[in-house]
Order: C-alpha cells, then structure tokens, then sequence
C-alpha cells in the first residue's frame, strides 16, 4: 500500500499532569514480561509461563515490562487523535474499536527490535469483539521527556522501494517528534518499527492498537 504520510504525530497533545498520573497508575499495577505476537498465540497471551529456552529466544528480539489498562479515561483521551490523523493523514481507515492498551517501561538495556504490530490473519477468537478484525492503526504515547532517558530511540522502516533504491535517509527515520512529554504517534500497524536499547534512565510509553475488519 502507497503512503503519503508513514506516521503522523502531535506534539505534547497530552499534558504533564496526565502523563504523570498515568506513569502513577501504571506503576500501580503489576508488570509483566512484555511477550511477542508468535509467543502470544502459542502461550495464551502469557498465561502460561515461558520456558528458559522461550524466553532467551523472546528477548533476542523484545526486552521490556508491561501493564495492560483498559479503562475508558485513558481511551476518551486518546481517541480524538486517532481520528484525526486518521483523516488528516489521508488513510481513512475503517476501524471499530481499541484493544487493551499497553503501559510500557523501557528500563536499562531494555528494547524492541524491528516489527511491525499487524499479524499475517485476522484475529481468531469467536465469541469475542475482536474476533475477524485486525490492527490497523497504531498508536504511540510518550510519557516520559525524552531529556529523562537515554537512547530508546523510536524509528520506522519505511519498506516500500525497491531494493536498490534503498536510501537509509529516505526509508529509515528516527522519530524525533515523540520526544517531547505528552506527544503521541500514530501509524498505519503494518509499518515497520522499532524502540532501540534505552542507555541511561527509564522511558515510559503507552501503546494502543485500533481495529477494523480486513482491508478488501
């Protein structure tokens, strides 16, 4: 699918005082291991605990702790500006709803390697809201100041070029506009992204992804 714009953003949208009640919040709640979508299918969504083996081979590729929230605050906050970069951008997906959101904490040496947040089938889990939909668009929130950590950098792949026109300073794009506390990301799931390994300090995140039916 051709793009005219990969991602599109909203400096500091979200104010101090929210992000610090989030970070709060957040920090409330039990943590746990930050999985993978392959991990996720085979495990139940972490429900089972990985193996030594699984969880070397997880975090060759994620290293992170998560809080999953779901409470209708954080989404009436949030929704207006998917909305908006969904029209503004030009995609105008159709989508229906929000999975759970991810509260994020990328402490030192932690990271997420290359990927990208939509899976290659629908979801299948009958009975459900999100069974037959898929991520369609993504959503990144900085709440933490990027003056408050080192490197976890966010950078995308745009992968839509031929092989020999590939110009790292066209395709490969470091994300600069999250940095500022309070701004939020928003990108079609199927671009390719990554959160390099954090250096100095803790960087915190909250992560949403919205649904819709198969693109026809």
């Amino acid at each position: 699918m051709n793009l005219n714009h990969y991602y599109w953003y909203f400096k500091s949208a979200l104010t101090p005082r929210f992000c610090d009640e989030l970070i709060h919040y957040g920090l409330a709640h039990k943590e746990e291991m930050a999985i993978t979508g392959n991990f996720g299918t085979k495990r139940d969504f972490g429900k089972k605990p990985l193996n030594e083996e699984e969880v070397f081979d997880l975090k060759r590729k994620r290293n992170s702790d998560v809080v999953w929230l779901n409470d209708t605050w954080i989404y009436k906050e949030l929704h207006p500006y998917v909305h908006q970069a969904n029209r503004q951008a030009g995609w105008n997906f159709e989508w229906e709803r929000s999975e759970a959101c991810q509260f994020t904490k990328y402490k030192l040496q932690q990271y997420y390697d290359w990927h990208c947040d939509g899976w290659d089938k629908p979801y299948d889990k009958p009975n459900t809201p999100e069974h037959g939909k898929i991520r369609k668009l993504s959503m990144t929130c900085q709440l933490t100041d990027g003056s408050e950590y080192e490197g976890g950098e966010l950078e995308f792949d745009f992968r839509n070029y031929e092989p020999h026109m590939r110009d790292e300073s066209k395709h490969k794009v470091q994300c600069k506009e999250i940095l500022p506390k309070g701004s939020i990301i928003v990108f079609p799931s199927f671009v390719w992204h990554r959160v390099k390994p954090v250096t100095k300090g803790t960087r915190y995140s909250l992560v949403a992804w919205h649904l819709g039916k198969p693109f026809k």
